[in-house]
This record gives C-alpha cells, sequence and structure tokens, in this order.
C-alpha cells in the first residue's frame, strides 16, 4: 500500500538492544514499518522475534537504541488506542469463566471512561469485530468451550474491538488446526484491505503466506534478512554469510518465503 512520502513510519526503531538479567537478547535492530505494511517477523525459536515484538509495544524496555510509533517517540507516546497485540494463545480466558461477547468486550477499556457503561458505538465495534472473525454465532457461549483455533480468534476479536491502526500478533497460527488457520489469514486478509498495519509473529506462514509484503528474519539476535518474500534457495544463498541484506519493494507479492534453512539455523 502507497503511503504519502510525508508520513511518518508507523514503527521506526533504530540499532535497538535488549537484555535479560544482563544478557544480551537483541542487539542491533534497525526496523520500518510504513503504514499499510503487512510484515511476517521470522525466525527459529529463540531468535528473539517474539521479544522484538515485546519491545515495539514497551512490554520489554529497550537497553538501548531509539523508537518512535506514528513518529512520536516513545516516551512521549501515549495514544495505545492505535495499537492493538495478540498474544500467544495461552487460553483466551485465562481461566476467568467469560462469554466469548465479554472477552472482546474487554477490548473497549481504552475507549471508555472508567465506570461509564458500554455506548452504542461499544457494542457496534463489538459485534464488528465478532463478525470479522466469524464469531458472532458463538457470543454468549462460554470462551473455554470453543477449540484452540476459536479462542485465537476470540484474541484477535478483542484487539480489533479497540479499532487500533497497528496490530502486533505473536504466532497466531502456533497450534491451530488448517482449516482455523485459513479463517485467521482470511480475518487478517480483511484488515490488511482496509488498510491496517500488521506485524505478524511467525515461524511457519501457512495461509498467511500470500498476504505478506516483506519478510523480516531473525537470527540470533539480529536481522538476518529484511526484504520481499524469497524461495528458500535463494534466501538461504544470499542470507546465510553472516551479513545483514536489506531489499525493499513497494508492491504486494503472492509468494512468501520457504524459509525453512534460515529458520532452523542451519549453518
Amino acid at each position: 500500500m502507497s503511503t504519502p512520502a510525508n508520513e511518518p513510519p508507523v514503527i521506526e526503531l533504530g540499532n535497538g538492544a535488549v537484555a535479560i538479567a544482563g544478557r544480551p537478547i537483541l542487539r542491533g535492530i534497525d526496523l520500518t514499518v510504513r503504514s499499510g505494511e503487512f510484515v511476517a517477523l521470522m525466525g527459529a525459536n529463540g531468535s528473539g522475534k517474539s521479544t522484538l515484538v515485546r519491545a515495539l509495544t514497551g512490554l520489554r524496555p529497550l537497553a538501548s537504541g531509539s523508537l518512535s510509533l506514528f513518529g512520536t517517540p516513545f516516551e512521549s507516546f501515549r495514544d495505545w488506542r492505535r495499537i492493538g497485540f495478540v498474544p500467544q494463545r495461552g487460553g483466551a480466558g485465562s481461566g476467568v469463566p467469560a462469554s466469548v461477547w465479554e472477552i472482546v468486550a474487554s477490548g473497549r477499556l481504552t475507549h471508555r471512561r472508567l465506570l461509564r457503561p458500554l455506548g452504542r458505538r461499544d457494542r457496534a465495534a463489538i459485534n464488528e469485530a465478532l463478525e470479522v472473525v466469524g464469531l458472532s454465532h458463538r457470543a454468549n457461549d462460554g470462551v473455554t468451550t470453543l477449540s484452540g483455533g476459536q479462542q485465537q480468534r476470540v484474541l484477535i476479536a478483542r484487539a480489533l474491538a479497540g479499532e487500533p491502526e497497528l496490530f502486533f500478533l505473536d504466532e497466531p497460527t502456533a497450534g491451530v488446526d488448517l482449516p482455523n488457520q485459513q479463517v485467521l489469514a482470511d480475518t487478517l486478509e480483511t484488515l490488511s484491505v482496509r488498510g491496517s498495519t500488521i506485524v505478524l509473529v511467525a515461524h511457519e506462514l501457512g495461509p498467511m503466506a500470500p498476504l505478506i509484503d516483506r519478510a523480516v528474519v531473525m537470527r540470533d539476535g539480529r536481522v538476518a534478512y529484511d526484504g520481499p518474500p524469497l524461495a528458500s534457495a535463494d534466501v538461504a544463498t544470499a542470507h546465510l554469510d553472516g551479513h545483514h541484506h536489506h531489499h525493499h519493494e513497494p508492491e504486494r507479492h503472492d509468494h512468501a518465503p520457504h524459509v525453512s534453512s534460515l529458520l532452523d539455523g542451519a549453518p
């Protein structure tokens, strides 16, 4: 999706680093995401991709580097309603008995004044979010009665109910069967067509592959590749030499990478 040249990036991270208990996890990360992009953040387990998402959302502090969201330095950013975060599924209800509708309704909290009941716009946003993820017919059901894939869709609906412009999704298809992966892909396609900016953490793309504009591959806490989706052979030969490569193209690509050799840390 093209954006005005003078519009600031949605995400701009320069020389970002994260350390946990004194141990470097991320080093020298440069990442720019522009409005409307659908970016897949990929890498093997332990490569740093989930830590990077947590750093971009403020859940994990930067040890060094600079971060801006929507053109605002992170330390001054306050407009959190513009951002939706869908964590890895640990059970959408987190052990608390709740209906699907109640879980999704919690996504409206950033739009409401304290102790103010849900208004007409709130209810419309909740109902639309349920419709987008295909769960309107399960709105009154207990979330624990849903399958794992359906619970993941509830988490996406909760984020969607807040009407954010930027979505972070941390491995939404992990442990989800193929039919539900396809429903998730259809949901994200709807958001992308609407102009949302999406950062998707994934080990494998599956049905999401045709939606991806750009792949960012993490390895050992650094960006090993940042560019258009490529075939595995191209990625393996061009980007396993220890150098950091960038290659940006504005148009949407129909084929996402099969980067199993890179993601699995092959030498």
